[in-house]
């Protein structure tokens, strides 16, 4: 089941997104979050995030602003590692509280409780019109940057904010993409490089098949949104993730899951 559930979020993920601020990863985690510790389902998602936006690169990569990379990425970049390390550093510390739901023991870590604040917070900037609307001027873009690097390594929730400052740029659409896709790249490897020492040394060959199965579904579904859903409207989608997404930030912050 797994196996299904994981490949059609990604594929469907991956081709919706190409070309909203909507992230890959937003969709992703909480299906990994289903059958995994909620660390380990951040590492795995970090790693079909940045296939996918490598996938993203060889369609768009003459078109990028570097000027933009240089204001923004830099210090996204200082803050995924930021925000990666705080992961790592949750994911050790003792459960804040335990009880018995049905019989069964629920566990209430400071790691489960932070993702779970963090995604009631990106839920309702979906839901919530002014909030989904937010745009910010240029001038802040070295604090947008900041802002999302730090949020993108503790939970991979990257996208809605850099999308939120990168559309007062100026960019035409092959820009706003491939200046976006460039910047995910290196916030992806800097996190991944900080969970490659401890979350993803957890990986067995089950995950790693699911990991082949996702990057998979990513490819398919970068390369078919890019031929079919250009100009495809994804706001009823964002609005039952966010649904969706309230749901998981809840049972995960009473240790149900």
């Amino acid at each position: 089941m797994e196996y299904i559930l994981i490949g059609l979020t990604t594929f469907l993920g991956a081709g919706l997104t190409l070309f909203s601020g909507f992230g890959l990863g937003t969709l992703l985690m909480p299906v990994f979050g289903i059958f995994f510790p909620i660390e380990i389902a951040i590492a795995l998602t970090a790693i079909v995030h940045f296939s996918n936006n490598l996938i993203k690169l060889g369609f768009y990569y003459r078109h990028i602003d570097w000027r933009i990379i240089v204001r923004f990425g830099i210090p996204s970049v200082i803050a995924a590692f930021v925000g990666a390390y705080f992961l790592n550093t949750l994911s050790n510390l003792s459960p804040i509280m335990t009880y018995t739901l049905y019989e069964k023991v629920m566990i209430i870590t400071p790691i489960k409780l932070t993702i779970s604040l963090l995604l009631l917070i990106f839920s309702l900037i979906e839901l919530i019109p002014k909030l989904s609307g937010m745009q910010f001027d240029k001038k802040y873009m070295p604090l947008g940057g900041f802002l999302s690097g730090f949020f993108g390594g503790l939970s991979g929730n990257q996208g809605a904010l850099r999308s939120s400052f990168l559309i007062r740029a100026g960019l035409s659409k092959e820009l706003f993409i491939g200046t976006g896709v460039v910047i995910a790249c290196l916030v992806d490897i800097t996190r991944l490089s900080l969970y490659a020492s401890t979350t993803l040394k957890g990986i067995d060959s089950t995950k790693m098949t699911l990991l082949v199965i996702a990057v998979f579904c990513a490819f398919l579904g970068v390369y078919i949104g890019n031929k079919v859903v250009k100009k495809i409207t994804i706001k009823t989608l964002q609005i039952f993730v966010a649904i969706v997404l309230l749901l998981f930030s809840a049972l995960l912050g009473f240790g149900i899951i």
